[in-house]
């Protein structure tokens, strides 16, 4: 087995280290966050402390792993030998969309666009982008489809705020 190779124990250390890295990251952000209790006693801090606690667990393993003699029973990668900078750039426009128009579209809108982005960079990798007018409202009709009622759910049945296109609460 090569040093080089990404399955070598010295890479998946590497691995098992960047990750204990951000478990500790998440933390430190977590510490920021209000520890008041909101509803049933639960604050606002208490989901990024379980998501740090299940990250700090996850690289534990992965160094105890790594540590014990590599990763076993890895199964031969799949996919290409490179990364898909094309559909890579479609995905990372999507998040990045998503993030500047937010509060300008609301959520159903940016999380629609953001979901029509990402589908084109999915379909890029696996050559099969469709550019034609029935593709893109097809995607667009299954985004709305999934980012309205998460919004209705959020707004209305959590009470919870997020940033919507009129004031009716409804887009």
């Amino acid at each position: 087995m090569s040093t080089h190779s990404s399955s070598s124990p010295r890479w998946q250390t590497a691995v098992g280290l960047a990750a204990l890295l951000l478990s500790a990251l998440l933390a430190w952000g977590a510490m920021g966050i209000s520890a008041e209790a909101g509803y049933a006693g639960v604050g606002p801090n208490f989901l990024p402390w379980i998501v740090t606690g299940a990250m700090a667990l996850c690289a534990v393993a992965l160094l105890v792993q790594s540590l014990s003699g590599g990763f076993r029973h890895l199964e031969e990668a799949s996919g290409a030998e490179r990364g898909h900078w094309g559909g890579f750039a479609w995905v990372s426009a999507a998040l990045l969309m998503n993030a500047l128009l937010i509060t300008t579209l609301g959520f159903v809108l940016s999380c629609t666009l953001c979901f029509v982005l990402a589908v084109r960079g999915f379909r890029s990798a696996e050559d099969r982008l469709d550019l034609s007018l029935r593709a893109l409202l097809q995607d667009t009709l299954i985004g709305l489809a999934i980012s309205a009622p998460v919004y209705w759910m959020f707004t209305k049945l959590l009470a919870i705020n997020l940033p919507g296109l009129t004031g009716t609460g409804w887009l």
